[in-house]
């Protein structure tokens, strides 16, 4: 393929869990209990920043996500426990210098300005690193640990989530970059006309501020979206600055983007605003065999009651068909995501085992099974192809997944001239290359 391009590919890394695949736990290489272990998650942001990575990602649930559907399967799984993202990311921040730190911090079950404190602080303590991933927490798991019995409507939560970042983005402002003069000479600590009150009233928020929280390196931090719905593309036309999007083929990643992108200038935004980055499954081998190999392995771990719980929660539960028979439309899909596995199944005339072992290892992300070439094949054709920006790299099993990708697959990107080999600046703006921040009182 042709290497002559004039822009460079983005890349973030997901270290949820101990991996993607859903038996990555199982993999001799990898530590069972890597989720509840510091040392852990240092190694893997290290290796990232090692790999000149824009990003470290943190998903998060606030809760046990999984459902047990099928019965036996939650037992069977290890993502069921591990750190809150704030205060591991802020550990982090201390054994890292560049790497941005990205975490989750849904919109349904916090209230502004908790959220802005937070990331205003991790800002701070990273020197301009922080991202905050904006999601709408869609899972009764999550309802219940605050009192509820169900997740609001899908509009009410949309609804709230747009309100809820245009009052956090409020509170990063309510201090102007120079109001702090800290004259100890004439006992004056801030220029009263550098403090902004916010006095925000709205359907779902009323909050006064101001933050007691200075300005950040960054002058804000990163918005990170995720979502597919038509509320989840609005807001990231909206709002994102970097979109994480699940995207199984370049025609429907290059829709997506077209899509997203197209409806930045209804919001006053230039599509270089914002940098789309799908989601990426990469097993990666020196060889082709070597790859495939690799992937097998993972696959042979698999327990078919655990490959039906990955369908489950999208399309339902499957456990009372055929595992070797057609996947049925069940009446209604319980997300987005859910019509995307069904159409793959119809487009590739999959059983219910194939689709479940296809999606195993990126849940409905696009996988690459191959050489370093194959994959950096793949990325620069989506980048050329206007499907993507950069890629979120999901580790079919970590560490030694994304050690593959830095240590094989980055050296093959920079040969091609589409990566980096140095981070352009100190703070995550700066190396996505996404504008800077400004106050909506300057």
């Amino acid at each position: 393929m042709s290497s002559v391009t004039h822009r460079q590919i983005k890349l973030g890394v997901s270290m949820a869990g101990l991996g993607y695949h859903p038996a990555a736990w199982r993999h001799p290489q990898t530590p069972a209990d890597g989720n509840m272990r510091l040392e852990h998650f240092v190694g893997m942001a290290q290796m990232a920043e090692r790999g000149l990575f824009d990003m470290v990602f943190l998903a998060d649930g606030v809760g046990v996500r999984n459902y047990d559907e099928p019965a036996g399967a939650l037992q069977r799984q290890s993502n069921n426990v591990h750190f809150e993202p704030m205060t591991l990311l802020s550990a982090l921040a201390m054994v890292t210098r560049h790497v941005g730190l990205v975490a989750t911090a849904s919109t349904t079950w916090n209230e502004p300005y908790h959220v802005a404190r937070k990331f205003a602080s991790l800002d701070h303590i990273s020197g301009g690193r922080a991202g905050w991933n904006v999601v709408t927490s869609h899972t009764e798991m999550e309802a219940w640990n605050f009192g509820a019995s169900q997740i609001p409507p899908s509009e009410t939560r949309y609804e709230r989530a747009a309100e809820f970042v245009d009052v956090v983005r409020g509170l990063w402002d309510s201090w102007d970059g120079d109001a702090f003069l800290r004259d100890k000479e004439s006992g004056i600590n801030y220029d009263p006309s550098g403090l902004h009150v916010l006095n925000h009233r709205g359907r779902h928020f009323a909050v006064r501020g101001p933050l007691n929280v200075a300005r950040t390196p960054q002058g804000q931090p990163v918005v990170v979206q995720a979502g597919a719905s038509e509320q989840g593309r609005e807001l990231a036309a909206a709002t994102a600055e970097v979109v994480y999007v699940a995207a199984p083929t370049r025609g429907e990643a290059r829709s997506y983007y077209a899509d997203v992108k197209g409806r930045m200038a209804r919001h006053g935004r230039r599509p270089d605003d914002l940098k789309i980055m799908p989601g990426l499954m990469a097993i990666v081998g020196r060889t082709r065999q070597e790859a495939r190999d690799k992937h097998e392995e993972l696959q042979s771990l698999i327990d078919p009651v655990v490959g039906l719980s990955q369908l489950a929660f999208s399309i339902g539960d499957l456990s009372d068909y055929p595992l070797d028979g057609p996947v049925p439309r069940l009446p209604a899909w319980r997300q987005s995501r859910g019509q995307l596995m069904y159409d793959m199944a119809q487009r590739e005339n999959l059983t219910i085992r194939q689709l479940y072992l296809a999606i195993a290892a990126g849940n409905g992300h696009c996988q690459v099974i191959g050489t370093p070439a194959d994959v950096a094949d793949h990325m620069q054709d989506w980048m050329e192809a206007e499907a993507a920006d950069g890629f979120n790299i999901l580790p079919a099993h970590v560490p030694t997944g994304l050690q593959d990708v830095v240590d094989l697959v980055v050296p093959e990107l920079q040969r091609r001239s589409l990566y980096r080999t140095h981070y352009e600046g100190s703070t995550l703006r700066e190396n996505l290359g996404i504008a800077p921040a400004v106050s909506r009182y300057a």
